[in-house]
Order: structure tokens, then sequence, then C-alpha cells
């Protein structure tokens, strides 16, 4: 079944964080509510968990991004169903898992960190073949998720090669 189509309008509903607590994790504590590029934000904030994160062992990195992957999935499928819009702008914990596996297995210094940022977001922006077709045929909250793993999984490959290469 195809994606509903997202919406397009300049105005969306807000969420409701008291009500609606997951609401909360799926704007990614608030930094999706940012007026201007909410996915940028999202990301932004998503780097202090990941410099927490990756001073785990790469067993217990893994299975973190794993599970905030799946839970993902219904956390923004809810949100996304409570605010009544396919893939709501402000929705970005898609970007927060798109960016730790962006950095997966990677050095946790600064420049990785810088690199990963830039190309997750080019390609989650640009949305090269075959995230487009993701994006607009698949629904849901795995249709809001899928996207910005690929995103994260095309700059990760891309940033293995350039460490095997310096």
């Amino acid at each position: 079944m195809p994606a509903p189509t997202a919406d397009t309008s300049t105005t969306h509903p807000a969420p409701d964080f008291r009500r609606h607590p997951v609401q909360f994790l799926a704007f990614g504590f608030g930094s999706g509510l940012s007026p201007k590029a909410p996915g940028t934000a999202g990301t932004l904030v998503a780097i202090p968990l990941y410099l927490l994160i990756a001073q785990w062992s790469l067993l217990h990195y893994t299975a973190v991004v794993l599970l905030a992957a799946l839970a993902g999935i219904w956390i923004c499928g809810a949100a996304s169903r409570q605010l009544q819009v396919h893939d709501h702008p402000g929705i970005v914990w898609d970007e927060f898992v798109g960016f730790w596996i962006t950095l997966w297995a990677l050095p946790p210094d600064w420049g990785w960190v810088l690199a990963g940022f830039v190309l997750f977001r080019l390609f989650d922006i640009v949305k090269p073949w075959p995230i487009s077709v993701l994006d607009r045929r698949v629904g849901g909250g795995f249709g809001i998720m899928i996207d910005d793993i690929l995103a994260g999984v095309m700059a990760c490959v891309t940033l293995h090669i350039v460490w095997r290469l310096v």
C-alpha cells in the first residue's frame, strides 16, 4: 500500500507532550520543535547521546541502535497517528537513529562526528535512490524510519571507505 502523502502545508499540528508522552520522544526531546530545519536540530541533539553510547562496546552500541530503530517504528508511527500527519517534519527520532547508524564502528572523535553529521544530513535531504523510492512508497512508522536508516547506512559505508583510505 502506498505511503500517505506527507503534509506539505506550512502549518502542522503542534505536539502535546503532556497528553501524548510518545510525542516527546518522537520530537527528539523537543528538538523537532525548531521552526527551521527540525531534522538538522534533531541530528544535533543526537550528538551528545552518540558521545555517551559510543563509549560502550561495539556490541552494546549496536544493540542500543537496533533497539532504538525498532522502538522508533512504534514511536514515529504512534506520534504520526496522534498528529494525523504522515511524517510530521517535527518527528526526528528517525534522525537520531540514522545518525547513530552513520557513526557505527567509527572512532568517536569530533572529525568523524562532523563528517558523519554532514554526510547523514546530505543523504537524508537529497534522498538518492533507493531512499527516495522508499520515502514515497512506504508508510507508517516503518516508512518514517526506513529512509533515515538507509541514509545512515549509506553515510556509514561512505565514512568507512574514507577511514580505510586515510
